[in-house]
């Protein structure tokens, strides 16, 4: 019964979030490494009839309205219809389009500025770091050579108060 219960458990699994569902499915792929994967074609896009810009001979709702014209009007104004639909899509894509693209170039301009931004912070961040270390450059050799200078000065005066016992 055990192994049942397992069969159970394994195969009565809920799914709760999207990880889940995803690693689901990697394990179904993994199962069978040698079967080859169906990737599904994107879907292709709906070829646009050609819609005439001006519609010649358009027939009104009353005028020679005999019984066999009624067919013929009802045709001509779902054509109308549909041509006047195509129009406000096309223009609609259009404004998403030209929308996405300044959102685009909107979104590039300001990561640009962001990393001109931060590019000055570095550099100026750089330049202090190479003034603070000239600076202390600056100051040992300041110190090195005032150690000489007292150094070679006693030196001297030593030398000198020598020369003095010697001389007397």
């Amino acid at each position: 019964m055990s192994d049942e219960e397992e069969l159970t458990r394994k195969t009565s699994k809920v799914l709760k979030t999207a990880y889940d569902v995803q690693r689901m499915k990697l394990e179904k792929l993994m199962k069978n490494p040698t079967k080859p994967v169906v990737i599904p074609d994107p879907p292709k896009v709906k070829k646009q009839l050609y819609i005439p810009d001006f519609v010649r001979n358009v027939m009104g709702s009353s005028a020679g309205a005999g019984s066999g014209e009624f067919h013929v009007y009802r045709h001509l104004r779902r054509k109308e219809y549909a041509r006047q639909k195509s129009i406000a899509e096309m223009s609609e894509k259009e404004r998403l389009d030209m929308e996405f693209q300044n959102k685009l170039l909107e979104n590039q301009r300001i990561a640009e500025e962001k990393t001109a931004k931060k590019r000055a912070k570095r550099l100026k961040k750089k330049v202090k770091l190479k003034e603070k270390l000239q600076q202390k450059k600056l100051k040992k050799n300041n110190e090195k050579s005032k150690t000489e200078n007292i150094s070679s000065s006693n030196d001297d005066n030593n030398d000198n108060d020598e020369v003095d016992e010697t001389d007397s």
